[in-house]
């Protein structure tokens, strides 16, 4: 099989709400169900740094490290005894338009290029580590203060939830959706301290998020990250 993309995946940070599921609905592809952790639904406010990336085996030095910020939530599809759980993203910003271009047109994503930065501070016992990402004329920002220790995550726990779905879905349309496989090693995660999140979500992912103006969040997590591959290979289904 094929290999589209690989990178490193460094410093992810997740901040997860809890979110009525009809909001969700109209979002969902074809023949995928959400993905329920103790009978809820959730979004995840996720910004990470895309670092030595390559297409193809063919590094990308120019553009191959950015950070990326997106908004993503949770599905499982059925195929025969087996359940692919995955995530569909309602928007992806990373700072390069070629990237976004490449992403929308293979993928059928929905990547948008917009100026995007980070700042990391690691030190031996804490790391702070900020993404920031500008819609028109207000840089948003997501941020946390975390322990530099790491450690694995537990069978069952929301971490496991939220970081162990390795598919992507697309829906193309109606009728119509996309699985594609990610392949990286169980993250291992950071303590968190302290966070703060400044994002105006109804500016920059819709009316149907404005409710997340004004909604705490149920976790925020900070994973190491790993390299990642991403399989050329997309189901249409």
């Amino acid at each position: 099989m094929k290999t589209f993309l690989t990178a490193q995946w460094q410093n992810l940070i997740m901040a997860n709400y809890e979110i009525d599921p009809s909001i969700l609905l109209p979002y969902l592809p074809k023949n995928v169900e959400l993905d329920y952790y103790q009978g809820k639904t959730y979004v995840s406010l996720v910004g990470f740094l895309f670092k030595n990336s390559s297409i193809f085996n063919i590094p990308i030095p120019s553009m191959g490290t950015f950070e990326e910020v997106n908004l993503r939530f949770y599905v499982v599809r059925k195929v025969g005894n087996e359940l692919r759980r995955g995530v569909v993203f309602i928007n992806e910003t990373v700072p390069n338009k070629i990237v976004a271009w490449v992403a929308n047109k293979l993928y059928k994503e929905h990547y948008i290029a917009i100026p995007t930065k980070h700042n990391w501070t690691i030190l031996n016992d804490k790391k702070e580590v900020e993404y920031q990402w500008k819609v028109k004329s207000k840089w948003n920002s997501i941020s946390v203060v975390a322990s530099a220790t790491k450690h694995k995550m537990e069978g069952g726990s929301a971490e496991e939830f939220i970081f162990e779905h390795y598919f992507g879905y697309t829906k193309v349309n109606s009728e119509h959706s996309i699985e594609y496989k990610i392949n990286h090693p169980s993250w291992e995660i950071n303590e968190i301290h302290d966070y703060q999140i400044d994002c105006n979500f109804e500016a920059f992912y819709g009316k149907d998020f404005d409710v997340l103006n004004s909604t705490k969040p149920h976790s925020i997590m900070l994973a190491e990250g790993s390299d990642i591959r991403v399989d050329w290979k997309r189901i249409s289904f």
